[in-house]
């Protein structure tokens, strides 16, 4: 499975949401979907679940243009908004079991799917709970149990962590890896960057309508971050001496104090590292610990967007 954006443009009357942006993701993988609000995401996860027409450009699922053949690649896709409606008068298992009536499952295999996703989401025990009565990180297992009850191929997420607790955020994680293993493609959009780390092999970054970067998780850091932090923690009372003998190191730039430790960019190869190192412990630095710090999303989205808005 395979999905191709491909040189998407949404205007609103005179606003531009969505500029001429192109990306692709396939079965296995997530990928993150970020920038700041009013970038351009949600209007683009969307058009790729058919809910909004492009003025510009198309979406291939496995080769169906979601402009030309709506109702066949709406068979493959599965959409989480970003909230659930607060139905007033409606269970948790009606709730499921009306979308797969909707999605043409019939008798005993209707049944079944919904007793599946159930299950996997672990809403068994609050199926007879009216959904209007849920907290928000029930309403986010029952949403993600709609999107699944057919089992699409595709999965788009707007902010399913969104006003999540800690444990909560970790069981959504955990169900997302779960379905990447079951060879979905899936496209969730989040704030919650250093969680997206953890899960996406992929990520798109976009600000005021226009793709910044793209492509595995490993390509966009070592893009975006070349050089390497060191974080150094010391014994006792020598941080600001340690932090001047670095500053007239060679191959160091921007050395700071960060939360009681030394941060440092170096800018040449893991060697220079260790002779770094091995050079503080002769002028007597009582060092406990001299780590590598690797970048994350959240790094390398503040480092390359401006916060525009359109």
């Amino acid at each position: 499975m395979k999905v191709q954006v491909q040189h998407l443009r949404k205007e609103f009357g005179k606003t531009v949401a969505v500029d001429n942006i192109s990306f692709s993701f396939g079965s296995g993988n997530v990928f993150g979907f970020v920038g700041p609000n009013g970038a351009g995401k949600t209007t683009t996860m969307r058009i790729i679940a058919t809910l909004e027409e492009p003025t510009q450009g198309d979406v291939l699922i496995n080769g169906i243009s979601v402009c030309e053949e709506p109702e066949l690649a709406r068979r493959t896709i599965g959409y989480v908004p970003d909230t659930l409606p607060a139905h007033a008068d409606i269970t948790v298992h009606e709730y499921l079991d009306f979308y797969a009536r909707a999605y043409g499952l019939k008798g005993k295999k209707r049944a079944q799917a919904v007793g599946a996703i159930e299950e996997f989401t672990n809403v068994t025990g609050i199926r007879e709970k009216n959904i209007k009565a849920l907290s928000k990180g029930m309403k986010q297992r029952v949403s993600l149990g709609r999107a699944l009850v057919y089992d699409p191929d595709v999965l788009i997420l707007d902010e399913p962590a969104a006003g999540l607790d800690p444990r909560a955020r970790v069981e959504l994680r955990e169900l997302l890896m779960l379905l990447a293993e079951r060879k979905k493609a899936i496209l969730i959009s989040s704030h919650i960057l250093t969680e997206l780390t953890e899960i996406c092999n992929g990520v798109v970054i976009i600000e005021r309508g226009k793709i910044l970067e793209t492509g595995t998780i490993d390509e966009v850091l070592k893009k975006s971050a070349p050089r390497r932090t060191v974080a150094i923690r010391l014994l006792d009372g020598q941080t600001p001496e340690l932090l001047k003998e670095l500053l007239q190191t060679p191959h160091v730039a921007n050395a700071r104090i960060v939360a009681g430790e030394i941060h440092f960019e170096l800018s040449a190869d893991e060697s220079a590292a260790c002779d770094i190192l091995g050079e503080l412990i002769a002028k007597k630095f009582k060092i406990i610990e001299f780590r590598q710090t690797k970048a994350n999303l959240e790094d390398i989205f503040m480092t390359i967007t401006k916060g525009g808005v359109q």
